[in-house]
């Protein structure tokens, strides 16, 4: 695929996978909030409307300046995202091509929960784990943690990482 070709499509499924997450945190916000939680999958995974103020587990929700901090922080690793994505697509070979996939879902994650972030001043959690005692979170945590996990994944299947 050609360079300009990789960047559309990064921006492309950027944005399908934004969509999906704002689209769910809106409608949580419109339905679920002020109601008792809902059960999804029974006694794995439910619905409940919640704000989260701080960082990942409600890290620094109670500091006046975490929101600002946060914030700068999340820009500068989008900004960070954005040159890794650019320094692999100089690189040519399958390998390096699924490197990507974590980058695109690491950067749509980090995007949703920028957005909330600076448009309302929290991020917007609505799923919950019902099985074990678990921060509630969104649609964009799962695209981080999937991006890491799969990040991992394919470095530890490669032998030969530039």
């Amino acid at each position: 695929m050609s360079k300009p070709r990789q960047w559309v499509a990064f921006f492309v499924i950027v944005a399908i996978l934004l969509a999906f997450d704002l689209s769910l945190k809106y409608w949580a916000a419109a339905n679920l909030q002020g109601q008792p939680a809902r059960d999804i999958i029974p006694h794995f995974l439910g619905l409940t409307y919640t704000r989260n103020t701080g960082a990942a587990f409600g890290l620094f929700s109670n500091a006046a300046w975490g929101r600002w901090v946060l914030t700068i922080f999340k820009i500068v690793v989008m900004g960070g995202l954005l040159w890794v994505y650019y320094y692999l697509s100089k690189k040519t070979g399958k390998r390096l091509w699924l490197l990507r996939i974590p980058v695109v879902l690491i950067f749509a994650g980090g995007v949703g929960n920028l957005f909330d972030r600076i448009a309302f001043g929290y991020v917007r959690d609505m799923l919950a784990f019902l099985f074990v005692n678990f921060p509630i979170f969104n649609l964009a945590d799962i695209y981080v943690v999937a991006g890491c996990f799969f990040g991992m994944f394919v470095m530890l299947l490669m032998k030969d990482l530039p």
